[in-house]
């Protein structure tokens, strides 16, 4: 039994981990999740892992029935250009990449859909469309391994973001997405400009209803399908590892912990926190998750789902990685890489997403629900040319 006590007027959540069996509670809460990109993960456990990338996201949900999903992205390899959205309109004609080129399945959109992107790509981490289903890609080196690619199954072969692009683009809920995985095999195209490294992910997929599943693909192409506990998603090991461990942290609370005595001395908490006493601080992909399932489970009532919103930048902002904190000891950094880029929040319900980057934390957002999603082609916001902070300068007000 895995416990976090809401200390004041709010609530408990109390939640067995006995694999999926315990995921039904995810309904009673708002899912977050963060991604945090690492240069490595346990060289001796999985292997060295060079360039790695890791992210943490979690979920929220409010009274008015609101859910949002939010979470954090790192590249390792610099500068992603995460500050870049590509809108997609329905009726768009799409052909999947495959090692042998654009020969893979084809389909048309039935749905409009906006990405954020990556290094100019037309996919990146994070995705949404009109119909409030969001698609999370995170980084998940050592386990994700696609199917071999067959060319007489060319048809159904999709690659990493060709995959996220169908999700988005044909489907509004969770449940129909599951009913269509069936139709098709993930299959890993090299890609130049990540030079040439195969993109190990796994996805986060989630709707306005609150139904959340994480979706792993191993073993040449096994798929998996976990509902999400807390809509809580990190890195690897694989998904029933992070729940098994949730186990190593019974009895975090955000309720203090109370006075004993010893020897006729009495011995209280030294301030506020002392229930999150080692709670895991580090950037590990398994230290994350649990403080990502901690802060979620701890997370006050919220009236709306715009107050989860900002509720969940700030849960966030316990995730974001410095630049240079993960930098080999015997390298300076001279770069970004490693560090929290970007920071995105979806609210399924209203069909909207913010997000902030490392380089302008002002909020922005686009609202789906006004946006023209019959009008032919894409359309490019690039926001690359405002990386600087938008500082408001208060002193004339203190003039006379």
């Amino acid at each position: 039994m895995l416990v976090f006590q809401k200390a004041g007027p709010s609530f408990w959540l109390s939640a067995s981990i006995a694999h999926t069996d315990t995921m039904n509670l995810m309904k009673a809460r708002l899912h977050s999740s963060t991604c945090l990109c690492l240069a490595a993960i346990s060289a001796m456990a999985f292997g060295p892992l060079e360039n790695a990338s890791a992210c943490t996201g979690i979920s929220l949900r409010a009274a008015d029935g609101g859910v949002v999903v939010a979470r954090t992205v790192e590249w390792a390899l610099g500068d992603a250009k995460h500050d870049r959205l590509v809108i997609f309109p329905r009726g768009r004609d799409f052909t999947a990449l495959t090692p042998d080129g654009p020969k893979g399945r084809r389909w048309t959109s039935r749905h409009g859909f906006v990405t954020i992107t990556a290094y100019d790509q037309d996919y990146g981490p994070d995705g949404l469309n009109e119909a409030g289903l969001y698609v999370g890609m995170y980084y998940f080196p050592g386990f994700a391994e696609f199917a071999p690619y067959d060319p007489s199954q060319a048809g159904r072969s999709l690659s990493v973001g060709d995959f996220m692009q169908w999700m988005l683009s044909s489907f509004r809920t969770v449940a129909e997405v599951r009913e269509h995985l069936d139709e098709v095999t993930v299959v890993n195209v090299e890609d130049p400009r990540f030079g040439g490294a195969p993109l190990p992910f796994h996805w986060k997929i989630a709707d306005a209803s609150g139904a959340c599943m994480i979706l792993e693909i191993s073993q040449k192409g096994r798929v998996q399908m976990h509902d999400a506990f807390l809509g809580v998603i990190t890195n690897s090991p694989d998904y029933s590892w992070h729940l098994t461990n949730l186990r190593n942290h019974i009895g975090l609370s955000p309720a203090p912990r109370a006075a004993i005595t010893l020897d006729g001395l009495k011995l209280s908490p030294l301030g506020g926190g002392s229930g999150f006493a080692g709670l895991p601080g580090d950037f590990t992909p398994p230290s994350r998750f649990i403080r990502a399932a901690a802060f979620t489970a701890s997370a006050r009532p919220l009236k709306t789902s715009h107050e989860a919103v900002f509720e969940a930048f700030r849960i966030l902002d316990s995730f974001n990685i410095p630049a240079g904190t993960t930098a080999p000891q015997e390298k300076i950094a001279m770069d970004i890489a490693g560090a929290t880029q970007i920071t995105t929040a979806a609210d399924l319900q209203e069909r909207v997403l913010y997000f902030h980057t490392m380089s302008n934390r002002r909020v922005r957002t686009i609202d789906l629900k006004r946006v023209d999603f019959t009008k032919p082609g894409i359309t490019v916001i690039d926001e690359s040319d405002h990386r600087e902070e938008d500082v408001k300068d208060l002193t004339p007000a203190a003039r006379p």
